[in-house]
């Protein structure tokens, strides 16, 4: 049911949403909360709010004391390369020597539990792009309520990633293992397996109006009732995205970022230390998250880590789309980093926006094409390995 909330309490959802810095978030967020009617439709909303707040506090306490104390380990990480894939996992699962492994990163190894304490970051190379690898403290049962001080702070990391992975010891019950994680991600509103109806709002004022989006369907309402919700939130420049089957619920949680799907792959580390039996058994049961693929590997013996970057190429849903110019013989190196679904409109946006207003047509090479060099307007739907060429009303801007 959708909350209903007052007006006040919409206006100051939208000052929340326009706040930038943590201070002013969380001001914003105590008046929200203050407006929001206590009741059984909006008790999700208010343990949201409240997990929130606490967040914010405890970001903003981390960057006084780095202030103070000048530097030091942080649970802050800056986004980089094409996509930020967050390791989660109990400890001694391998995450260390899987992350070691697979970049550059140094992170402490030990046979001690709980040996990582902070974040520690590493960069994994797929063909021409990179991807921002993160390995967090261990997820223990009981995460999702608070158990261990890190935890909001892990569960905020894994909330801001682009995908997950969840590495799992074989060697020591890992069904149990699994379960645990996925049921510890689930309670923090975080679904690592896609469910049957989601939806992603994108607000940017770069965008003319609400334009809506169905890679699936919406359900028990139309686009102008999804319209009319948003404007209720002061929400009138976005690009609802609709996946599966998705209901004004399911719009109105995306406002509020209650509940996140986060694209996620499995790795079943260890595979040395058992036999085929245990990994057919943990195959089998991974099955049961039938969006989650798992690869068998060992970080120890390089067993399976080849696949893994693949995985996350496939899992993020990135597609590279190469810009060239007018006349000009090949493209440039650097592709433009894009998400499945893209059109040319969005293209132009991350090479430069004012393109726009000056727009004429485009000419496309690669798989989206019908034939090398195909002219296409901003609705075209590009794919990964396009090459781009933007043809303006002037000849210079």
């Amino acid at each position: 049911m959708v909350t209903n909330l007052p007006a006040e309490a919409r206006a100051k959802w939208a000052k929340y949403s326009d706040a930038k810095t943590p201070e002013e978030k969380l001001r914003a967020l105590q008046e929200f909360l203050s407006a929001v009617p206590k009741h059984k439709g909006t008790e999700n909303l208010v343990y949201w709010i409240k997990r929130r707040m606490a967040e914010l506090r405890e970001e903003i306490e981390e960057r006084k004391s780095r202030r103070i104390g000048g530097g030091g380990p942080s649970f802050f990480i800056e986004k980089e390369g094409a996509a930020q894939v967050v390791m989660l996992g109990m400890s001694l699962s391998g995450k260390s020597t899987l992350l070691s492994r697979l970049s550059n990163a140094k992170p402490l190894i030990g046979e001690t539990p709980f040996t990582t304490k902070f974040p520690v970051q590493g960069m994994v190379r797929y063909e021409d792009i990179q991807f921002q690898l993160i390995e967090v403290p261990a997820v223990v049962k009981g995460f999702s309520s608070g158990s261990v001080w890190w935890a909001s702070r892990v569960l905020g990391i894994a909330r801001n990633a682009d995908a997950l992975m969840l590495v799992i010891d074989l060697s020591n019950n890992p069904i149990d293992q699994l379960d645990t994680i996925i049921s510890e991600l689930t309670e923090s509103g975080i679904y690592p397996y896609q469910p049957r109806g989601y939806v992603i709002i994108e607000r940017s004022k770069a965008y003319q109006g609400i334009r809506i989006i169905n890679y699936g369907k919406l359900v028990n309402c139309t686009a102008d009732d999804v319209r009319k919700l948003l404007e209720s939130y002061r929400i009138f420049h976005a690009v609802v995205k609709v996946y599966g089957e998705a209901t004004m619920d399911d719009v109105e949680e995306s406002i509020f970022e209650n509940n996140t799907y986060k694209p996620t792959m499995i790795v079943g580390n260890k595979c040395d230390l058992v036999d085929n039996e245990v990994i057919s058994e943990f195959i089998k049961h991974a099955s049961k998250y039938p969006t989650i693929p798992a690869i068998i590997a060992s970080a120890k013996y390089g067993i399976g880590l080849d696949e893994i970057p693949k995985h996350i190429f496939r899992l993020t849903g990135i597609i590279r789309v190469y810009a060239k110019e007018p006349n000009a013989r090949s493209p440039s190196p650097k592709p433009l980093i894009l998400r499945k679904g893209a059109t040319v409109s969005e293209a132009i946006r991350h090479l430069r926006e004012e393109l726009l207003k000056y727009f004429k047509y485009a000419r496309i090479w690669g798989p989206s094409a019908k034939y090398p060099g195909e002219r296409v307007g901003l609705d075209h739907e590009l794919m990964d390995g396009d090459i781009i060429e933007v043809h303006t009303k002037i000849k210079a801007i």
